[in-house]
């Protein structure tokens, strides 16, 4: 069954992008809706507020960042430690993708299909 999935998850029209304008809170949110998994924003080790936006949050890291939307695009099929570098890379932020109570971080090397499935416990 997991190889299924696997295909599955390529070819689930589901795929979150990001806004820089956007709230954390409503991308958390998005994500959730989604992948029925939990993305936490961090600044340093601490969580960030929810209420800032992508771009304000992005303005108080010292890396230069190149924050085109248009590139972070999330699929199912997309290997977790990805999604969270692409933030890194795109945005200059920490992310954590979690499982759905937002308690336990899953594994960087699964995809997030994988994760939204429960398939790493």
């Amino acid at each position: 069954m997991g190889l299924l999935n696997n295909i599955k998850d390529h070819f689930n029209k589901a795929e979150f992008t990001v806004a820089p304008n956007k709230k954390l809170k409503t991308i958390s949110a998005d994500f959730k809706k989604t992948f029925d998994l939990t993305l936490a924003f961090y600044k340093g080790a601490v969580l960030a507020d929810p209420e800032m936006t992508l771009a304000a949050l992005n303005k108080k890291t010292t890396k230069e960042v190149n924050t085109n939307a248009d590139s972070l695009k999330i699929k199912g099929s997309t290997k977790v430690g990805e999604a969270e570098k692409l933030f890194d890379q795109n945005f200059g932020v920490t992310v954590q993708i979690k499982d759905k109570a937002g308690k336990v971080c899953v594994p960087n090397g699964i995809t997030i299909g994988q994760a939204a499935r429960g398939e790493y416990k």
